[in-house]
């Protein structure tokens, strides 16, 4: 998101364009976002229940869920932010204070195994304890099974299969032997200089300077996964992320879940499903080539709705192929490259192939009609 500005309302601080947690919420078109982080990102059923609930009775129902596998809940008050937090609390979704909170910023592989998540909640101690003033979008991956499934989402320092630590956008590792070999290289990324006036990302860095000890090669990524059973369980895909209160009950009712930064929840142990409105099943459904903001009217920077056109859009779109709407040129919705991206200004859509929301225009000032002819 862009540069962050923060003000007082009722009584709580609040950030716009920036990353929103739980106690720090981000104000937008319709209400408060708050983040809940779920540790690990694992939920079992009660905690399913309770989120689920903090969004209707604290929220306007709507949940989704992020590319770094956290759950944000909109349509929050400034009066029902601080019984929202006194409701989740007892759950244990809700940190210490906002510092830590911050500091929590951890991706978890969601086939996890229980050395794996040996070592997440070691880093989660270690991060919480250290005092490192990293950038607010800087973020770990806990990612050490056979194959490693995070390679393409967002995280700043990776700890991979062997156990491996390998600095995003470098191509070799070091040896993984805990949480203070992690917090020693982000400590080299601050010193470095890879965080100028507290903002920057690690691949910035690696792309001219080599992180120290990484002699060992890193380990080759899985492919993309998609909906279907997998070892683990099933995967069920979420349009644009989304999944309404009761479908996340009944979900959190049948197994323990595992959310993903892929806009899929895994529900562990699973192999079949009764009927569930809300979900993506289907390894070749066209709604998961979309990536689409909320848009307009929900985010006040959106120039124009975004998600009705993804969607009337999506069967134009090749299979494999990523279409992103944005509502601005900030690429809150897919900060990557999509093989079309399309960006909402005041004066139309600018189209952009193979880039990102920001990224210059092959053609620009599109109506929605003429994008069909022109995909």
């Amino acid at each position: 998101m862009g540069d962050a500005a923060q003000f007082d309302l009722g009584g709580a601080v609040v950030i716009r364009g920036w990353c929103p947690g739980a106690l720090r919420p981000m104000d937008s078109g319709d209400g408060w976002v708050v983040r809940i982080r779920p540790p690990g990102g694992r939920l079992d059923s009660a905690q399913a229940q309770a989120i689920a609930d903090a969004a209707e009775a604290h929220g306007n129902g709507v949940i989704e869920l992020t590319g770094r596998a956290n759950l944000q809940l909109r349509g929050v008050t400034p009066a029902s932010h601080a019984p929202l937090i006194e409701a989740l609390r007892p759950h244990g979704l809700i940190d210490a204070d906002a510092r830590a909170e911050g500091r929590r910023n951890i991706i978890v592989t969601p086939f996890a195994d229980a050395e794996a998540d040996r070592l997440a909640a070691e880093l989660a101690e270690a991060l919480a304890a250290s005092d490192l003033a990293l950038p607010a979008k800087f973020g770990f991956a806990v990612d050490p099974g056979a194959t490693p499934v995070l390679t393409r989402d967002p995280a700043d320092i990776r700890i991979e299969p062997g156990p491996t630590l390998r600095a995003d956008g470098a191509t070799r590792a070091a040896p993984y032997r805990g949480p203070g070999d992690a917090l020693a290289l982000a400590r080299w990324f601050l010193d470095q200089g890879g965080a100028p006036s507290g903002r920057g990302r690690m691949a910035a860095l690696t792309a001219r300077l080599t992180p120290p000890g990484a002699t060992l090669p890193a380990a080759l990524p899985a492919a993309p996964l998609r909906p279907g059973p997998h070892a683990d369980g099933l995967l069920v895909g979420l349009e644009f992320g989304q999944i309404g209160p009761d479908t996340l009950r009944r979900l959190g009712r049948l197994a323990p879940l595992r959310l993903t930064p892929w806009r899929m929840v895994l529900i562990r142990g699973a192999r079949r499903l009764p009927a569930i409105p809300g979900l993506i099943l289907d390894p070749h459904d066209p709604r998961l080539r979309l990536r689409a903001c909320p848009g307009a009217p929900a985010c006040p920077q959106a120039q124009a709705a975004t998600r009705p056109l993804a969607r009337a859009l999506a069967p134009l779109i090749p299979a494999d192929a990523v279409l992103h709407v944005s509502g601005c040129a900030k690429g809150c919705g897919w900060p990557r490259a999509a093989d079309v991206t399309l960006t909402a200004t005041g004066a139309g859509f600018d189209l952009i192939r193979h880039g990102r929301a920001q990224d210059p225009a092959a053609l620009r000032g599109l109506h929605p009609d003429q994008l069909p002819k022109v995909l």
